[in-house]
């Protein structure tokens, strides 16, 4: 039953009418327990309350479908409004994208373009920035482009996926550029061809390349919800001794709250995903495919109106 209800929300989250209904309709039935609002202004209250909790935060204009130039532009334009108002605002965070919401699937010159006007804003206000990994398709080229945007600037970062056959490889290829990396277990539905279909599998992968990544003594962001990953790195981080400023747990907004507190108390860093913006509706999706607890969630928040 969960599986199924997994592939269910994944598949209502590529339908690109929804997308557009959501867009009309705005935040509805529980989307605002992990979207921080449509606007910049919405988003910034919500940042400062979490860092004036200890939490630090990555920040996500959210998009999905962008198929043209003016789209792409237009979604740079948002990430360096979010930018500027980091800057503005002095909050304690950073910038998360996806390539395809700068023109991935029109043109990786486009990309590009609108990847140096955010890096260059980024630079200007020290904000770090986070490719963020989506489906397998685009994953080498998403590498790819990451390379050539990390020999020209210091401040950018991608995302790493455990459950692909590929990942492995792909940290030891990476070690070179000393990158910051944020590990994740991957939230797409992909075949048995090139992702691990058992749970198992993926977790000890997960384990297998925070491990790697950390001994090789770069930045690791652990993005996970999984208890047993958590005490994981704790556990690995203690044998090794390696200092609590070399990595860094991550969640989602709106998602095991009190434990993003606790491991603030604990002494780690903490960061806090916080998306925001009116095209939240495939990200909402895939929020209610990870867990039957959101489901259940939404529906309650539903029954209440």
């Amino acid at each position: 039953m969960e599986q199924a209800l997994r592939n269910f929300f994944l598949f209502l989250s590529k339908n690109k009418t929804l997308t557009k209904m959501a867009k009309k309709y705005g935040l509805r039935f529980g989307a605002s327990r992990f979207v921080a609002g449509e606007s910049i202004e919405q988003a910034v209250e919500v940042i400062k309350d979490l860092n004036q909790k200890g939490l630090v935060v990555t920040i996500d204009y959210l998009g999905e479908f962008v198929d043209n130039e003016r789209e792409a532009n237009e979604m740079a334009d948002h990430s360096i409004e979010a930018i500027k108002a980091i800057g503005r605002e002095k909050l304690d965070a950073q910038l998360s994208l996806k390539m395809t919401s700068m023109g991935l699937d029109i043109s990786d010159e486009i990309v590009m373009q609108n990847m140096r006007r955010i890096l260059d804003a980024a630079k200007e206000n020290d904000v770090f920035v986070t490719i963020d990994m989506e489906d397998f398709s685009r994953c080498q080229r998403t590498i790819d482009i990451f390379k050539r945007l990390k020999a020209e600037y210091d401040h950018v970062g991608t995302v790493i996926q455990a459950y692909l056959y590929r990942t492995e490889g792909d940290i030891h290829d990476l070690n070179e550029y000393s990158p910051n990396l944020r590990l994740v277990k991957g939230a797409y539905k992909e075949p048995a061809e090139v992702a691990f279909p058992d749970k198992q599998d993926v977790d000890e992968n997960f384990k297998k390349i925070i491990g790697i990544h950390l001994l090789n003594g770069n930045y690791t962001a652990v993005a996970t919800h999984d208890e047993a990953i958590i005490e994981y790195t704790k556990q690995l981080v203690k044998e090794h001794n390696l200092p609590n400023n070399q990595f860094e747990f991550q969640m989602l907004f709106g998602i095991r709250p009190d434990r993003q507190l606790e491991l603030v108390q604990e002494g780690y860093k903490m960061r806090v995903y916080v998306p925001f913006g009116t095209d939240w509706y495939g990200y909402f999706m895939r929020r209610l495919a990870e867990r039957p607890a959101n489901v259940a969630f939404v529906l309650k928040g539903v029954f209440k109106k």
